[in-house]
Parts: C-alpha cells; sequence; structure tokens
C-alpha cells in the first residue's frame, strides 16, 4: 500500500478500487433522511460523509427523503433539513422522495408476489413478531404463506383500493424463517396506514416498510456507494436480496460507525419528549444536538465539518469526547472572531484621582489572530465595572488580580490600586476606590509593570446585555451505558442554563456575528434579541472546564 493509501479511510478505499477497476464512472452518493424529526450533529457527520465524498472524487449526491410514513413526517422538517444542509456549506444535485417512487415500488411488489417471493398476511404486527422465532429458534410459517399468486395480487390490490382497515393485512417477502439473521425471515414489505400524506396526499393507504423502499430507491437513482452507519449492517442482505431478485441496477450499502458523544442523546425519541416535555425551549434550543440548536448557539459550519472530518470514519462504534466537537469552535472562532468587553458578575470601582467630568477613548485590537480586523475605540472614564472574581479581599499566594493594596492593569488603559473597600449592612463589598497612575496609560513608554491584567467597561456608558449561559445538558458522560434503573432524564444538569445581566461596551450593539467576550469565552447574539434588548449565547467557554474536572 502507497504512503497516499494509507491515509483513506475504508470507504475511501473501495471508492478507489471501483473506480480504478471501471466498476462505476463516477460516484454518486445521496443523504436520505426521514422527515420525522430535526438534524443532528450525527446527520452532521453522514451529511459531511456523503457530501464529501462525493466531492472528493469529482462525483455528486443527491438529497433523497425517506418519506414513507406519513403518521410522523411534515414539511416542518423537510423546510429544517433543507436548511440544515446549505448551512453545512453542501448542494444536492438533485432532490428525491422515496414517494417519488411508490408506483415503482408497487410495480416490483407486484413483480415479486409473481416470483412467488412475496404474499399477503392476515396476521396483526403481535402475531406476526411472535412467530418470528429467537435468535436460537427457527420461526414458523404463516398459515398464509402458500396463498396462491393470483389470491396475493388480488388482496395486495385490494389493500391499495383502501378496502381494509389500518393493520389489518401485510404485504411479506418470502424468504426463510428459519433464517439466521431475523431480518430475512419474512419481512413487511407493505402496512395499511389510512393517513395523509404530505405529498401524496390521500393518493395512497399502503406504504413500503424502510427496508422496502430503501435499496429500491438507490437502485432508481443509480446511487454507486449507499452509505450508511453501522445498525444497518444486518439488514444489508435484505437490501441485496431485493436488488437481486427484481434485477434492477445493483447499488450496495456500506456501513460505518455512527456518531456517539459525551453528555449527550442523540435518539429522536428522547430528542422529542425533551421538547414535548418543555425541559428544552425547543428543538433549536442552544443545549439540543440537533444542527439547528448548535447553529443558534454560535456553532459555525466550519467548526462542525472540521469535527466530523477529526472524527473520521470507523468500522466499530466508539464515543467521541464532547470536548473535541467544542475545542473545533474554539480553534474556528478564536480566528474569526472580534473581541469585545462583557462584565458577566460587575463590582464597580471608583478611580478617586481621576476628574469626574473627563472621558477618554482608547484604541482596542479586535483581534490579535487577524491583524486585518483592525481596532475599535472604547471609552474610559472615572467610573467602571470589573468581574467580582478579579477581586479577593483576603487574597492567596501568587494571585495578580485586584486586592486591598494591589495593583492590576486596566487593559488598553492604566495601572490601576486598590485603596478602599466599600461595604453595605450586611457586610457585602460594593464598590472599591481606587487610584490610577496617569503615567502608565497602555502605548505609552512607562517602565511600570505589573503581573495582572483585567477587562473593564465603563459604567456610566455600560450597556446592559442579556447573557445566557449555556452548559451541557447532562451530567453523565456516557449516557448509553446508564443503569437499568435511571431515566436520561435522571441525568438532566441543573446548571445547563444561567441567565444574567452583564454590562457591555456600546460597540456591542452593532454586533452581528460571534464574538469573543475577553477572558469568559465565545458568544452567539440570538434572534430573540431586540434594539432594545440584547441577547447573547455562550457557544464555548474560553478553556475545556469539564475534562479538568473529571480528572480531578
Amino acid at each position: 500500500m502507497s504512503e497516499e493509501n494509507k491515509t483513506l479511510n475504508f470507504i475511501e478505499e473501495i471508492i478507489e478500487n471501483d473506480l480504478n477497476a471501471g466498476k462505476y464512472d463516477s460516484v454518486l452518493t445521496r443523504f436520505p433522511p426521514e422527515p420525522n424529526g430535526y438534524l443532528h450533529i450525527g446527520h452532521a457527520k453522514s451529511i459531511c460523509l456523503n457530501f464529501g465524498l462525493a466531492l472528493k472524487y469529482g462525483g455528486k449526491t443527491n438529497l433523497r427523503f425517506d418519506d414513507t410514513n406519513p403518521v410522523k413526517e411534515d414539511v416542518e422538517y423537510v423546510d429544517s433539513i433543507k436548511e440544515d444542509i446549505k448551512w453545512l456549506g453542501f448542494e444536492w444535485v438533485a432532490e428525491y422522495y422515496a414517494s417519488d417512487y411508490f408506483e415503482q415500488l408497487y410495480i416490483w411488489a407486484q413483480d415479486l408476489i409473481r416470483k412467488g417471493l412475496a404474499y399477503v398476511d392476515d396476521r396483526n404486527q403481535e402475531e406476526i413478531r411472535t412467530s418470528r422465532g429467537t435468535v436460537t429458534q427457527p420461526g414458523v410459517n404463516s398459515p398464509y404463506r402458500d396463498r396462491s399468486v393470483d389470491e396475493n395480487l388480488d388482496l395486495f390490490a385490494r389493500m391499495r383500493a383502501g378496502e381494509f382497515n389500518d393493520g389489518e393485512k401485510v404485504l411479506r417477502a418470502k424468504i426463510d424463517m428459519a433464517h439466521p439473521n431475523m431480518m430475512m425471515r419474512d419481512p413487511i414489505m407493505y402496512r395499511i396506514i389510512h393517513a395523509n400524506h404530505h405529498r401524496t396526499g390521500d393518493k395512497w393507504c399502503i406504504y413500503p416498510m424502510y427496508d422496502y423502499a430503501h435499496g429500491q430507491s438507490d437502485s432508481c437513482e443509480h446511487i454507486t456507494h449507499s452509505i450508511c452507519t453501522l445498525e444497518f449492517d444486518i439488514h444489508r442482505p435484505l437490501y441485496d436480496w431485493f436488488i437481486e431478485k427484481l434485477e434492477i441496477f445493483p447499488s450496495h450499502q456500506y456501513e460505518f460507525a455512527r456518531l456517539n458523544l459525551t453528555y449527550t442523546v442523540m435518539s429522536k425519541r428522547k430528542l422529542l419528549e425533551l421538547v414535548k416535555n418543555g425541559i428544552v425551549s425547543g428543538w433549536d434550543d442552544p443545549r439540543m444536538p440537533t444542527i439547528c440548536g448548535l447553529r443558534r448557539r454560535g456553532y459555525t459550519s466550519e467548526s462542525i465539518r472540521n469535527f466530523a472530518e477529526k472524527v473520521g470514519v470507523a468500522k466499530r462504534q466508539n464515543t467521541i469526547e464532547l470536548s473535541l466537537l467544542e475545542n473545533c469552535v474554539r480553534e474556528d472562532l478564536n480566528r474569526r472572531a472580534e473581541r469585545r468587553f462583557a462584565v458577566l458578575d460587575p463590582l464597580k470601582i471608583v478611580i478617586v484621582n481621576y476628574p469626574e467630568s473627563k472621558t477618554e477613548v482608547m484604541n482596542a485590537i479586535n483581534n490579535p489572530e487577524n491583524p486585518d480586523a483592525g481596532t475599535r475605540e472604547i471609552t474610559f472614564g472615572r467610573e467602571l465595572y470589573i468581574e467580582k472574581s478579579d477581586f479577593m479581599e483576603v487574597p492567596p499566594k501568587k494571585y495578580f488580580r485586584l486586592s486591598p493594596g494591589a495593583e492590576v492593569r486596566l487593559k488598553y488603559a492604566y495601572i490601576i490600586k486598590c485603596e478602599e473597600v466599600v461595604k453595605n449592612g450586611k457586610g457585602e463589598i460594593t464598590e472599591l476606590r481606587c487610584t490610577y497612575d496617569p503615567e502608565t496609560k497602555s502605548g505609552s513608554n512607562s517602565s511600570k509593570q505589573v503581573k495582572g491584567t483585567v477587562h473593564w467597561v465603563n459604567a456610566r456608558e455600560a450597556l446592559p446585555v442579556e447573557v445566557r449561559l449555556y452548559d451541557r445538558l447532562f451530567t453523565e458522560s456516557h449516557m448509553d451505558d446508564i443503569p437499568e434503573d435511571k431515566s436520561y432524564t435522571d441525568y438532566l444538569n441543573p446548571e445547563s442554563l444561567t441567565v444574567v445581566t452583564a454590562f457591555a461596551e456600546t460597540s456591542l450593539k452593532d454586533v452581528k456575528e460571534s464574538v469573543q467576550f475577553e477572558r469568559t469565552g465565545y458568544f452567539y447574539p440570538d434572534y430573540d434579541s431586540t434594539p432594545d434588548k440584547l441577547i447573547f449565547n455562550r457557544t464555548v467557554t474560553l478553556k475545556d472546564s469539564w475534562t479538568k474536572q473529571n480528572k480531578q
């Protein structure tokens, strides 16, 4: 194997071998979501893989909605899925729906009946389930398994015509009730559902099952590499069986490990419960692992694509640390986000030797990682806010921030010294009285040095801002491994959202993109904001505090 090939993942090796062998002239992949919910970070990985492989090999990708269950699907989800894919930076060459193939799938089902490979079963779902047997015991043939071809065709046509109630009959493939793969024990191909479909209306009352519709839809589109997650590996023999018996274009399925992320649940059912039970504000709640939630929180499409690339493509299931995703957005925002001053937990200081009526304009660097970002002006005056955490009345050794008699530098401004601590009747600190050294203005030639530097805002012009401090939704890292007697809701983090009123420099009112609140973290303007009430969501802290806590 060449050095170049050593860097390929196993799917890339398959694609290159297929192209080199002349099996295909070009690569055509597809992303096939079911429109029954919002996409999450796991889907983002699949999107990046399917579109990324096609782009790498000069191919194309279809978007196909697996809309075979009208009870759970909605146009709302279709629209959100399209928006998410475009936001991630990808474009599909064609847009299809499984419902586009309903007529063809029906015709092919008739073909299988004629070949003696499908039959109508009158039993209900529970009776069919119990007759499948177990992993160690073969299933039992249905009493309707040997119906004649003509009877099956007639019943199937009457199913389509709406003569029967929901659950009264199903169409099953006739394979082998003793097959070691339970999926091959006469799987259901069609069920009756009298419900309005978001595209076909009331035209159909029978709907194909995923395992029947999926492979044939791939074949209709001549998909060369059908890529899905590892839990579908036991479905692959059935995928191949339908294609082989129908003698249609031989699309083939390849499986990779799905994304499991610490401190997160990926189950659509659980995510829906979080929404319906009001635990989160909606699918786009910034604590949710949904793409729209991540977008609202301030994650960039570039950071998610970079995350998907770093995670890579594996054949075995594993769990990825959430800190990797957080580090990806930190890296991206460190390069692009402008800096701003904001004080989240304010403590007032008064510079007693600074003229009351005086205001100075200081130049602040917008982004030290990007010289082209330039500078901005911030005002300085007699009364300021600093973070409460930047002052200690009785500091430990090697404490380099403000304390009685100690000095710090106010970034872009002066060195100040704490002269007096003012308290209220309860003994709470309400104000610090300080002096400043006018010879120490930033950019001057002063030789005076101090070890501590803190950020600040001008109290007289400070902009009040609602800041939503989002954190991990769960306290347990491996949510798939919780004890059987526990629910995932038992591990909800009570501190996953804290809302504070911060004071910020006035330039924040014009910010429309991600910013770094200096020394605090990265924040993104929420769409609930109004000109009169600014709201910022914390995307991520500057440092990974969770990993450090877990190591202690």
